[in-house]
């Protein structure tokens, strides 16, 4: 049995008198890719929000590798391994594919302040390691030869693309991928499927996935966590969830046939 990276035990988040999450308990085996589905309103991505701090959960407890980090301010939860994307893509535009993904290597950065204001060749030796890790990265997820365009210029697919290449770069231990195919055409959702299986299977790392693209979800995840009104509802292999009486009723429907 695989060692469990993430545990949630009991998280509940509430806005107000509405009930996000609803003790929420389960947990994420290292080295596998989860999906969580759920209908919209569910409770997906405000649970992905405790999970990389954005806000804490009401209540609960939230443990990486055993330490817990509900509460922890999102840059110690990244710190310890934890990156993520967003349903709508958070690039600098105006910058190049190649710098935003240079951003996502600040947190290896050791150069201190005077080396960098004084440009000492200890500062120029690891910039120059920043770029050459970053265009690895890039090579990885096939942007390579747009290093220089500026990212708001690429097609929605790629920008995506370029997004989880710049969570990449951040050498996380979990990767939390809120609806990357939402917007995406079916060449570009098969191309991302396959970019998710090369990240578990090459780089090792954990995926935690989001999605509303029945098709990935079945045929990317290990394992698969429905959510409903805050709750977990089911969880399982992909086979498992698909034919479980409960989960077609409330959301799969036709869908899982």
């Amino acid at each position: 049995m695989a060692r469990k990276l993430l545990r949630l035990e009991s998280v509940s988040r509430k806005f107000g008198g509405l009930d996000a999450l609803r003790n929420v308990t389960y947990a994420v085996p290292e080295g596998v890719i989860q999906a969580i589905i759920g209908p919209n309103g569910a409770g997906k991505t405000t649970l992905f929000n405790c999970v990389s701090g954005v806000f804490p959960p009401t209540s609960g407890s939230i443990y990486f590798d055993g330490v817990r980090i509900d509460g922890l301010p999102s840059h110690k939860i990244a710190a310890l391994g934890v990156s993520r994307t967003f349903q709508n893509v958070a690039l600098f535009k105006n910058m190049s594919v190649l710098e935003n993904v240079m951003l996502g290597r600040h947190r290896q950065s050791r150069a201190g302040f005077l080396a960098c204001g004084f440009r000492l060749p200890s500062m120029k030796r690891e910039e120059q390691e920043i770029i050459r890790r970053a265009r690895e990265y890039l090579d990885f997820v096939g942007l390579v030869d747009e290093e220089n365009k500026p990212a708001g210029s690429l097609p929605l697919g790629k920008q995506k693309i370029l997004e989880i290449a710049r969570a990449l770069a951040t050498e996380p231990r979990l990767l939390l991928l809120d609806e990357p195919a939402g917007g995406l055409n079916t060449a570009e959702t098969e191309q991302l499927g396959d970019l998710i299986r090369r990240i578990k299977k090459t780089l090792g790392v954990t995926v935690l996935l989001v999605e509303h693209d029945m098709n990935l979800v079945m045929e990317c995840s290990d394992l698969v966590v429905v959510l409903h009104f805050g709750t977990v509802l089911a969880s399982g292999t992909p086979s498992e969830v698909k034919n479980n009486e409960k989960v077609i009723e409330v959301y799969l429907g036709s869908a899982a046939n």
